[in-house]
């Protein structure tokens, strides 16, 4: 393993060992606390922009494979993790994750203190950082990292999502088999890809939806003509990165569809840009959600569900203005679901899909089903 280098925009440097991409790279570091799911998590189009801190000190065991992929590459600029195991151990195992890494251009990181580096994002917030296999002097890293823009300044979702529409033609996992199942549809929707994980769109399937993935730049009017013509019942509006108050077609493009009454659904970033179509500016959380055991409350049933998060802006307070509250968050109270009023609209905060788990909230995926 090579040396690595990282600076912090506090002015913290730390040296590491790496086992991904060599190179330098910039951008935003976050920490995740789920105990499994890494290959979700690292091949989440989510998570473009940034690097994500491990909480669970041993990363690498059961290595990657094809199946768990969530989109076609890894998108984080890097992962830091306490352990790396390169060689797994698992009947399903294609390659380590050194192998994934290196081939997207994507660093890893470890021999380092996570649980320190956690407690500095948890008191400081999310911040800006660079790692470096090639540059080791500090004011050199400094100089770096003031010279790159920062991840509010960047639209990645050019960069992760589609470029081509197509017909997504797989279902949920079937642990019997272990393959996908096929889908059986009775409703036809547009997915808009600001990101999309593969595993939401198998939920939306299951749910018994035929789903056309669309790339981003497709227009409202494009849309709102293959409603009219019968050929789409409803918009999905995917997850993503980065911070949504700078998407203003995307702001434009939903406004539209909002006025058409067009039946939406939005998860995360989704559920942010719907926000902000109505009026309502998104704000940053000190250190955002990311992790596979959040407790959201359904405020309807009372009930309470465990699930997974990926996400550093939320929805503000004022937003029961015109929409319903549905869910919220233990941890911090923030909204998680929202109904709008007089409106066939519906979104949630978190990723309900949750590969690769927990799975209390995939109902909602009918629920939107059931709205079309």
């Amino acid at each position: 393993m090579t040396k690595v280098s990282l600076y912090f925009e506090n002015g913290l440097m730390l040296e590491a060992k790496s086992f991904g991409a060599e190179g330098t790279s910039v951008g935003e570091i976050v920490f995740n606390t789920s105990l499994t799911g890494y290959q979700e998590i690292v091949t989440d189009p989510s998570y473009a922009g940034q690097f994500v801190t491990f909480t669970m000190p041993e990363i690498g065991n059961v290595g990657c494979n094809a199946q768990d992929m969530e989109s076609k590459r890894a998108h984080c600029k890097g992962i830091i993790v306490r352990s790396y195991q390169d060689r797994p151990s698992n009947f399903r195992s294609q390659e380590p994750l050194s192998a994934l890494l290196k081939k997207n251009n994507v660093l890893g990181i470890t021999e380092i203190d996570t649980r320190f580096i956690t407690k500095i994002l948890r008191e400081e917030g999310a911040m800006m950082m660079v790692a470096s296999t090639q540059i080791h002097e500090k004011d050199a890293l400094k100089k770096v990292l003031e010279s790159s823009p920062r991840i509010e300044e960047i639209n990645y979702i050019e960069q992760v999502s589609t470029k081509e529409a197509y017909v997504h033609t797989e279902a949920r996992y079937s642990t019997d088999t272990f393959t996908y199942n096929a889908p059986r549809t009775t409703k036809r929707i547009i997915a808009l890809d600001f990101g999309v994980k593969r595993n939401i769109l198998n939920e939306l399937t299951h749910a018994g939806m035929e789903v056309t993935v669309v790339p981003n730049s497709m227009s409202a009017d494009d849309i709102i003509a293959k409603i009219d013509a019968k050929e789409c019942d409803g918009v999905f509006l995917s997850n993503g990165p980065g911070d949504p108050l700078i998407l203003k077609e995307e702001q434009e493009k939903i406004k539209k569809l909002i006025a058409r009454k067009v039946p939406l659904f939005g998860i995360c970033l989704g559920h942010q840009l719907l926000s902000i179509a109505h009026g309502y500016d998104t704000f940053k959380l000190q250190f955002g959600h990311h992790g596979g055991n959040h407790p959201v409350v359904n405020v309807r049933t009372n009930r309470v569900e465990i699930t997974a998060q990926n996400h550093n802006y939320n929805v503000p307070e004022n937003i029961t203005e015109v929409a319903t509250v549905t869910h919220m968050n233990l941890f911090d109270n923030t909204i998680e679901g929202l109904k709008y009023n007089d409106s066939p609209i519906m979104s949630v905060q978190h990723h309900p899909e949750a590969s690769s788990g927990p799975h209390e909230s995939a109902y909602i995926f009918g629920e939107f089903a059931k709205m079309l």
